[in-house]
């Protein structure tokens, strides 16, 4: 008989997958074998009820002793239990052997003692309860459609969550039409330039200008997308965006303006003004990564650049540093003309962002719960970066502390020629955290000042004080 399903077992909620071949001992030898092994290799767990007689019978097509034979034999030999009133189930010793390990091509390094890496959100301080109550809630109210294919634009629920919510707090100019709904920054810069399916894929051309110091993952997106980066200098009012009109054929640049990523500290308003003129007077484009907008501390709130000219800057942000990054949850606020492009790369479905978790996050916007997560993991990081620079003055009075008016992180700054050493030190304090130089663009001119960039938000509370002290361990002395 060839492979069969066994899917009439409703009154006990299993399903079997039940192969009676023909051979030696008939029908009943062959279900005896086929349950026996499915126990062995444990496909069938144990504890688990089986069907009753009839039903397993009608579905084999077999008589129905021939299942009673073939379930006493099991029963005999142990690998069955029959009790009045409960059926017969896998026995609970017939654990199957543990599967053979497969080997590791790399052994894993051991974990740290302390992450001070930055970029990593407090886990710990995930909105649980709040978040569950809002997918309840989104479910319940939830249209039977939005459990089908998705609209690769996103649920309008959330665009429309997300026009109110970007207007009020980021100072963005949208309609729920103009944003595209995505799984974080990468995913919207694949979008733009490709990087996925190669410099074909990608809805813009030509080279991109980026900031000196940045991420080098988003660096090595654009090199294999094709995609040439000119870098701009940093200095006390962000990115050199008066060098943009001297790149010969440069239609795009990718900028953090409202906290620089490493650096820190917000593009100076004559910049962000100087970026989109640049952008009207080239036919180009001002990328914004709007990274950690919602997190500032010692001044007052900088507002997106997108509102300057939304059809001249793409906004991108997402909840990797404001809830998590597990989520996958982003989105692009576009220019009109670069809506229906953006939707043709990505597709006739939505293969990314999960409509439930759209739609949750609708209501958690909409209800009030975003904005007092913020406010509340805003107080618990200004504290440790408050933390950090109280243990610095007193411990390392010589190391001076940038970038530390918003984010996540903060730039220690390190005497020349230290920062190898300083992160040596590091590992032996059992430390994980980066040095600047890895943020810094192959192809920038000049030095690069020695720096470590420690981030505040990772530690459990109960670790944080020990994190500090291991760090102000490894930090050089003064001279």
């Amino acid at each position: 008989m060839p492979e069969s399903w066994v899917n009439s077992a409703e009154r006990i909620g299993v399903d079997l997958h039940v192969n009676l071949p023909e051979g030696k001992g008939g029908r009943q030898a062959a279900l005896t074998r086929a349950l026996r092994d499915a126990v062995r290799d444990g496909r069938l767990a144990p504890g688990t009820r089986l069907p009753p007689y009839r039903s397993l019978a009608a579905d084999l097509a077999v008589a129905r002793n021939t299942v009673a034979s073939a379930y006493a034999e099991l029963v005999a030999e142990g690998w069955l239990t029959a009790r009045q009133g409960s059926g017969t189930r896998v026995a609970d010793r017939a654990a199957p052997p543990r599967p053979v390990s497969v080997p590791q091509r790399t052994a894993t390094p051991p974990r740290p003692a302390h992450d001070l890496r930055q970029g990593v959100p407090d886990a710990t301080s995930f909105p649980r309860t709040a978040w569950l109550a809002a997918s309840r809630r989104a479910l319940t109210a939830a249209p039977h459609e939005a459990f089908g294919p998705g609209d690769p634009q996103g649920r309008v629920e959330l665009r429309r969550a997300l026009t109110e919510y970007l207007s009020r707090a980021r100072g963005v100019r949208t309609t729920p039409d103009r944003i595209v709904i995505c799984s974080g920054f990468a995913h919207g810069l694949r979008l733009l330039y490709g990087g996925v399916g190669g410099p074909s894929r990608g809805v813009l051309r030509g080279p991109l200008a980026v900031e000196a110091y940045g991420l080098p993952f988003h660096r090595d997106l654009l090199h294999e997308a094709g995609v040439r980066t000119v870098p701009l200098e940093i200095d006390e009012a962000g990115a050199d965006v008066g060098a943009l009109g001297a790149v010969r054929g440069l239609r795009g640049v990718l900028l953090t303006p409202a906290h620089q990523f490493p650096t820190g500290g917000p593009l100076h308003p004559e910049r962000r003004t100087q970026a989109v003129d640049w952008a009207r007077a080239h036919d180009g484009l001002v990328l914004e990564d709007d990274y950690d907008g919602e997190f500032r501390y010692d001044r007052e709130p900088v507002g997106a650049v997108q509102g300057l000219d939304p059809e001249r800057v793409v906004y991108l942000g997402s909840l990797s540093k404001s809830l998590s990054p597990a989520l996958r949850l982003g989105w692009m606020v576009l220019p009109a003309h670069l809506v229906g492009p953006v939707l043709a790369v990505k597709g006739e479905r939505e293969a990314w962002a999960s409509a439930p978790d759209q739609l949750t996050l609708a209501d958690f916007l909409e209800s009030g719960h975003y904005d007092r997560h913020v406010r509340r993991t805003r107080q618990r990081y200004r504290s440790r970066r408050d933390q950090l620079l109280s243990v610095l003055a007193a411990h390392a009075p010589h190391i001076r502390a940038t970038g530390i008016a918003a984010g996540l992180h903060a730039v220690l700054r390190l005497p020349p020629g230290t920062e190898p050493d300083a992160l040596r030190a590091a590992a032996h304090q059992g430390l994980a955290l980066d040095g600047l130089a890895r943020f810094r663009h192959p192809g920038a001119a000049g030095p690069a000042p020695d720096g470590l960039v420690v981030g505040y938000a990772t530690p459990a509370d109960h670790a944080y004080g020990s994190a500090l002290a291991a760090l102000c361990r490894a930090l050089p002395p003064p001279r």
